[in-house]
């Protein structure tokens, strides 16, 4: 396995710049607290797989850091730049889910605890090493030295005082299994970490609709001053929530409907997507990706005779 990846950074290393080109822009959005905003493309060796918004909290006993990044180059140089922005030590590391490109910067902050909810952590310990090498092919260079290192301390539920900030933890599953948004009551934050998109196109991987419309429901009656999105700018009011959930109704509306007229998925990837949502970041291609994630559970449940019998 490592020999695989010393070869594809190799190769990358030839075809692209490399990722510490990046220049990683810190913005003060609340007292205390400043975010990252990231591309909205796809992972590239371009971007260095820095596809989703960073967020840290300054308290008086250290920063809280919401996301390690993408990689171990990544979250090296994100440590030194939450350190010089704030003048103070990292307090402890948040992974909100596990995704790679939240918590594969985890090497940079292997001396402070790292925390996620036990199902997460566990997930990042069964399937680390795998997301890590599908970064290895997407961004190449940019993944130099980096090792899946799983959360190191636990995250409870509810409301934590820490440093002059009452950060509480809710858990919102849907974009994956296990998903946590963190809501700083002092600043009225509320840090939506990929549970909510804003002018870019959801991910669906791990999805359950059901699930992530719910938590979707429960973080629009969180009665917040500044929303910082997983992907996209910040806001000042629900209007992303309100569209995450508009997508995902007509994602699964569509589906459901082309599964019912017998469309096979390359039918369906040429399905027209409504205005609205077509001019978001990579609206084409993560259509086409939910299709290949999604299509054959709305294809079983249309079709219920073209399962073969157990």
């Amino acid at each position: 396995m490592p020999t695989l990846r010393l070869c594809l950074a190799w190769c990358a290393l030839l075809l692209a710049p490399l990722a510490a080109a990046l220049e990683l822009r810190p913005q003060a959005i609340a007292p205390d607290t400043w975010m990252l905003e990231a591309d909205t493309g796809y992972f590239t060796p371009q971007n260095g797989g820095f596809l989703v918004n960073m967020a840290f909290i300054a308290t008086d006993e250290g920063v809280v850091v919401i996301g390690s990044g993408p990689s171990r180059q990544f979250g090296e140089r994100y440590r030194k730049l939450i350190e010089d922005t704030t003048g103070k030590r990292v307090l402890e590391v948040i992974i909100t889910h596990k995704h790679p490109d939240h918590f594969l910067g985890n090497q940079a902050f292997r001396d402070v605890p790292i925390r996620a909810d036990a199902k997460t952590t566990a997930m990042i310990k069964a399937e680390g090493e795998g997301l890590a090498e599908n970064l290895y092919r997407l961004v190449g260079d940019g993944m130099r030295g980096t090792e899946a290192l799983a959360p190191t301390a636990p995250l409870n539920l509810g409301v934590r005082n820490i440093g002059g900030h009452r950060l509480e933890f809710i858990a919102v599953p849907g974009h994956t299994q296990s998903d946590i948004a963190v809501f700083d009551h002092t600043t009225g934050v509320l840090f939506a970490i990929d549970q909510v998109f804003n002018q870019r196109t959801p991910t669906l991987p791990n999805a359950d609709l059901a699930q992530w419309r719910q938590s979707l429901a429960q973080l629009a009656a969180v009665p917040f001053k500044l929303l910082v999105p997983g992907h996209g700018p910040v806001s000042r009011d629900a209007t992303p929530i309100a569209a995450t959930r508009d997508y995902l109704d007509w994602l699964d509306a569509t589906l459901r409907d082309a599964a019912e007229r017998g469309l096979a998925p390359t039918e369906a990837m040429l399905l027209p997507i409504p205005e609205r949502f077509a001019h978001w970041g990579e609206a084409r291609a993560e259509w086409r990706r939910s299709i290949g994630f999604m299509y054959g559970r709305y294809e079983r449940a249309a079709l219920p005779w073209l399962t073969p019998p157990r």
